[in-house]
């Protein structure tokens, strides 16, 4: 049985829904959705040409200024070390391997350490899901051979003060729903993994241990401009691996990891796909919506996840010079899926439908389809094109059934 304070360490992952937000279509204000074909001077955007030389890089700079932070260019030299490595996993339908990613010559310096899973059968480069888990890479699955490292939950007896906490097998795979690595791999892909806490600890205070403390200007960026720099720095592993291929890496990001994979894949060209699993607020939702969340939430309870100048835009969304449409623009015209549930109203899953239909004006600067609607899909109907989206019953998760869509999804784009 698992101690008293552990669901601490899981309930803090999940989406408080505060009374204070507005759930009443009714009683959301007058706001326009951002255009992200209209160039700061006012001109249009009519050509992907445009787009990628002037507009692109105008959007970058406003989510760099304002929302998530200036990422340093420079990166600290990393030392790679392989764990272990076992062709045999999950039965022998995997190879497993385990490595650790070092960012400071110190030993107790801040370290990713990541998981992956290979199917053991492929005859050829894989495609991969890379993402960040919550808790541990030993919840992702109940496989033994996972190495569990350290994790921190909140300290039972100091209130939201946090400890860290040794490894611990008793989490092993606690996790493993939103994981589904066994149909993960049964479907030909990859799947690697790592704590995101390893990239920043996240929780105000947090940058002092994780990869920010080693890297210039930390006060200039955010903790989730940390989580997408820690994503890009294991792509850069991913690719030296000779049985991934190199052009097929999809980051996928539940709740604020979903908004870390977007701007990570928007700064990061090498990334493939993009799969935004309930991003929320400062993710793929309209914040000008006026619905679910609010920056006041946002940026009170979760003070570190962006950059100083968002706080400014506290109780004022209709002031911010963009919003999700123009963030999901910046991953065009590489296959994005964005995903919505249908009891997860403090995301607003109309705000992330309008954003996904938004962009396929982008999209069709390249010859892509979006959408192809104004109008939400029933619950559990998908839409595929080069843009996905589907909201699916229950709450705020990770499921099987939206990791069946990923992978007809991925199944769509990487034809095998």
């Amino acid at each position: 049985m698992l101690p008293a304070f552990l669901p601490v360490l899981f309930s803090c992952v999940s989406f408080a829904q505060s009374p204070s937000y507005n759930y009443d279509e009714r009683k959301i204000p007058p706001y326009t959705i951002p255009d992200p074909l209209t160039l700061e001077s006012g001109e249009r955007v009519t050509d992907s040409k445009t787009w990628v030389e002037r507009r692109r890089p105008e959007l970058m700079a406003l989510f760099e200024d304002q929302v998530y932070g200036k990422t340093p260019g420079e990166s600290p030299s990393v030392r790679i070390e392989q764990v272990s490595v076992d062709g045999k996993a999950l039965g022998g339908k995997a190879i497993r391997k385990q490595v650790t990613l070092y960012f400071s010559p110190r030993i107790d310096g801040p370290q990713i350490h990541l998981l992956l899973y290979l199917p053991s059968n492929a005859k050829a480069r894989v495609g991969v899901f890379l993402g960040l888990n919550f808790a541990g890479n030993q919840t992702v699955d109940k496989d033994p051979g996972i190495l569990p490292h350290e994790v921190w939950i909140k300290n039972p007896d100091a209130g939201d003060a946090m400890i860290r906490l040794p490894p611990d097998n008793r989490t092993r795979g606690t996790d493993a729903a939103r994981w589904q690595v066994e149909k993960i791999i049964a479907a030909g892909y990859g799947l690697a993994t790592a704590y995101y806490y390893d990239i920043e600890p996240d929780f105000p205070g947090g940058m002092q241990y994780g990869v920010r403390s080693v890297l210039p200007d930390p006060d200039r960026w955010s903790a989730l401009g940390a989580w997408a720099w820690g994503l890009s720095r294991m792509v850069d592993y991913l690719l030296t691996d000779p049985a991934i291929d190199p052009r097929r890496i999809a980051l996928i990001g539940h709740s604020r990891l979903g908004k870390a994979a977007l701007w990570a894949a928007a700064q990061d060209r090498r990334v493939a796909m993009v799969i935004s699993n309930e991003s929320g607020k400062g993710g793929a939702s309209l914040l000008k919506r006026g619905y679910g969340e609010t920056t006041d939430h946002l940026n009170t309870a979760f003070p570190h996840w962006f950059c100083a100048n968002y706080k400014q835009y506290t109780g004022h969304p209709e002031k911010l010079p963009v919003d999700g449409n123009e963030l999901l623009a910046l991953i065009a015209p590489r296959p994005l899926y964005v995903a919505s549930a249908e009891e997860d109203q403090g995301s607003d899953p109309k705000g992330e439908f309008l954003s996904a239909a938004n962009v396929g004006r982008v999209y069709a600067l390249f010859g892509r389809k979006g959408l192809g609607t104004d109008r939400m899909p029933p619950v559990n109907t998908p839409i595929m094109h080069d843009v996905g989206y589907h909201v699916r019953t229950g709450k705020h998760d990770v499921t099987e059934f939206d990791w069946e869509q990923y992978l007809a999804f991925a199944d769509l784009h990487w034809a095998r």
